[in-house]
């Protein structure tokens, strides 16, 4: 493993303790989050998961869990869980019309219908689709791709989740980046290389709940500990707004006037990095020109933060040294995201925060999360019948996906072609991302097939599937833990087995195999693994004894050739050069500087909109118990968020004479949510915050029952219908206008 660093264990990666026996692992699987925490698992004689606790030997988590994974063993052996693979009666189509049958029926009729299907409209017609990454991401596209299949999606409106800002720091700079917070190293915070950043800035994230980008929360509060000072965008005072040297409460949805104002008060007062301008920046006039268009009063009006804070927050942040950005969603969840990303980007990038202790840095990677697996399998001939590919052209450019606004489309119209099956991974946009769930679930019924992987009965599985195939916890499963952030060779070890339970990559491994051999060529999992892991020197058995371990990494690689893969210094662009003009965006006949489109409703573009829905609605934010639209049926996790929840100002719910416990409808010209009321100064008197991917498992299930109560919790019904930005990428969940009113009886 040369040139890898390993963690010194006192123990091996199994053992036993007081009578159980204790799996070191990580946790990284549905249901979660992103993170993949080093976690202990103990077990009983009998096999069962007892409880979990935190490995205080990974250096990544040092021990510390939150709520979900303590909580693992109550979705394990929760009752409502899936654990033998399930066929539909599609003419009886409801709650019992569910019929066990065992793995190989089940992958004989998916082979025998996709096959069909592939025969005669040809294998584009059948789109494989994730949810929240985790362990699908790099499984499901080689399954896509293998099978003939250009159409590999994150199904959300504008592809507005992570991959607006992956894609926007691409174009502009050859990579993604993170904050730097020691985590590429095993010796963390020790490390001598190392320094804390002088701020962090956190813009739309809130990480201790969220955990973004490969970020534990618990980070903020180290490097607080160490000196860190705040900056935090934010229309809610978060614990940390309320710790920050600069808390700029934001009007949601203005993040680019806002970032665009911060980056001409640091130009005009001469507060960049010049030399780091000069030498490795492309464009830096025509960003300053752009910039110049929202002096900072301009910015105050548009984002509601006094001018002052804003040049105060400005002038902080570019004089400090060392600086990271910790972004997160709400830059994703915005119409004209790339443009946002591109500003808010740029304020680290003028100030020279790139490659140095504390400051930005490209994560080292063992694959690419978001550039998928089995990339070369893709043939020109398949990928030119990748949808939306002849309308956003930033699609040609590297982005191996398809456009889940067009996929609608093309389920609605037939254009460019009809879609007859489907391959649904740990996914319930019904209830999580979708911004018209009415319209989509219309829209993806009339598929002559279609397949879900899941560990639950979830809306769109209920009004979708025909095939459930049950999937496994990380605590049932070998894996490795490949996400976004700085990776390592980290694995994810086996400690028990429940029903007929398999991990997502087997079952794609399986699939796979009956689909393209060739594609496919490992006996098992665990050499699919090793395979992955050929980089570290070691296989996946051999791995698992060591994980975690910890690729090579140093500063400064723009300045040695160690970013681009011609060897040559600077950036991963065609100039070589961190564009702040994007050539880039340029050759996709985008506009190659930042800039700032008010939403289509706001108290700017429509007040009289605004008179009748006198509220700013953002959604989204996560909450400590749940991840998206997971979690509803885990007790425990329940209990502390029993209902969905709309933050609003005590002076407003006085006005409107509701109070805190009450339930409401939030209400527009485009459809309503119940929600329960949670009072708070924290938040602006003309801005709500609602809770996102609401259902209830414990409603009845039937499509003529409401699916579990979907369509009278979810707040997508509020959003506009599938109208991504200019680029392809980011739609509007954040800013959109409502009224709120009582729940009257009987409603």
């Amino acid at each position: 493993m040369s040139g890898y660093q390993l963690v010194e264990h006192e123990k091996p990666f199994r053992y036993d303790e007081d009578g159980l026996h204790v799996t070191r692992t990580s946790a990284w699987s549905g249901p979660g989050c992103h993170i993949g925490c080093g976690v202990l698992l103990y077990a009983d004689d009998d096999g069962k998961l007892v409880k979990v606790e935190g490995d205080p030997e990974n250096p990544f988590n040092k021990g510390r869990l939150c709520n979900r994974c303590l909580a693992l063993p109550e979705v394990v052996y929760n009752p409502d869980r899936i654990t033998t693979p399930l066929v539909r009666d599609r003419v009886r189509r409801g709650e019992d019309a569910w019929e066990q049958v065992s793995w190989a029926e089940a992958i004989d009729l998916i082979y025998e219908r996709f096959t069909a299907i592939k025969e005669r409209y040809g294998a584009w017609s059948i789109p494989f689709v994730q949810g929240t990454g985790r362990d699908i991401a790099p499984w499901i596209t080689r399954l896509a791709w293998s099978f003939g299949s250009p159409n590999y999606l994150f199904f959300m409106s504008g592809m507005a989740c992570y991959l607006p800002r992956v894609a926007g720091c691409a174009a502009t700079t050859g990579s993604f980046w993170v904050g730097d917070f020691s985590q590429q190293f095993p010796d963390r915070y020790d490390n001598p290389a190392w320094t804390p950043p002088a701020y962090v800035m956190v813009w739309g994230n809130n990480p201790l709940v969220a955990n973004s980008d490969g970020f534990y929360g618990h980070w903020m509060v180290d490097v607080m500990r160490r000196g860190s000072k705040l900056i935090v965008v934010d229309p809610r005072l978060t614990w940390l707004a309320y710790r920050a040297e600069h808390w700029l409460q934001i009007r949601p949805g203005t993040d680019a006037a806002l970032a665009l104002g911060m980056i001409d008060v640091i130009v005009k007062e001469g507060l960049f990095d010049a030399d780091f301008v000069e030498r490795w920046c492309y464009g830096f006039d025509e960003l300053a020109a752009a910039a110049a268009a929202y002096p900072v009063d301009k910015a105050s009006e548009i984002t509601w933060i006094p001018a002052e804070k804003i040049i105060a927050a400005a002038r902080a942040w570019a004089t400090a040294g060392t600086g990271v950005l910790q972004w997160g969603l709400a830059v994703d969840t915005t119409k004209e995201s790339l443009p946002a990303a591109q500003a808010i980007g740029a304020l680290w990038q003028i100030c020279g925060y790139c490659e140095k202790p504390g400051c930005m840095i490209v994560p080292p990677e063992i694959l690419a999360y978001s550039g998928g697996f089995g990339r070369e399998l893709v043939t020109e001939e398949m990928d030119a019948r990748r949808i939306g590919l002849d309308k956003y052209a930033l699609l040609k450019f590297g982005f191996q996906v398809a456009s889940s606004d067009e996929v609608m489309k093309a389920l609605e119209t037939g254009e460019p072609y009809e879609l007859h099956g489907a391959w649904l991974q740990t996914t319930n946009f019904l209830a999580c991302t979708a911004t018209d769930p009415d319209r989509t679930l219309e829209a993806w019924r009339k598929l002559d097939f279609t397949v879900v992987v899941d560990l639950f009965m979830t809306p769109t599985a209920m009004a979708l599937a025909d095939v459930f195939l049950p999937a496994c916890t990380y605590a049932e499963r070998n894996g490795i833990r490949v996400g976004d952030g700085a990776q390592r060779g980290e694995t994810i070890n086996k400690a028990v087995s429940v029903g007929q339970c398999k991990p997502d990559a087997q079952i794609a491994l399986e699939m796979g195999k009956r689909f393209n051999p060739d594609a496919w060529p490992w006996n098992s999992l665990e050499d699919m693994l090793s395979h992955i892991l050929e980089c570290t020197g070691r296989s996946f058995e051999e791995l698992q004894e060591i994980a975690p371990a910890y690729l090579p990494f140093e500063y400064g690689r723009h300045e040695r050739g160690l970013l681009r893969p011609d060897g040559q210094v600077g950036f991963n662009t065609q100039t070589g050069r961190i564009e702040l003009w994007s050539t880039f965006y340029h050759a996709a006949g985008l506009n190659p500087v930042p800039y700032f489109e008010e939403p289509a409703e706001s108290p700017l573009s429509t007040p009289e909109q605004f008179v009748r829905y006198p509220f700013v609605l953002t959604t989204g934010a996560r909450n400590w118990f749940m991840f998206h639209s997971e979690h509803r049926q885990v007790p425990h996790l329940r209990a502390g968020r029993p209902n969905p929840v709309v933050e609003m100002h005590p002076k407003a719910a006085a006005e409107l004479g509701v109070h805190d416990g009450e339930w409401v409808w939030l209400e527009n010209e485009r459809g309503r949510c119940k929600r329960v009321v949670e009072c708070t100064e924290g938040i602006g008197e003309h801005v709500l915050m609602a809770d996102h991917g609401w259902w209830m498992p414990e409603l009845p299930g039937g499509e003529e029952d409401g699916l579990y109560g979907v369509f009278e919790l979810n707040v997508n019904k509020l959003l506009p219908s599938y109208a991504p930005g200019k680029s392809g990428f980011g739609a509007n969940y954040k800013a959109v206008l409502c009224r709120v009113r009582k729940v009257e009886d009987g409603e």
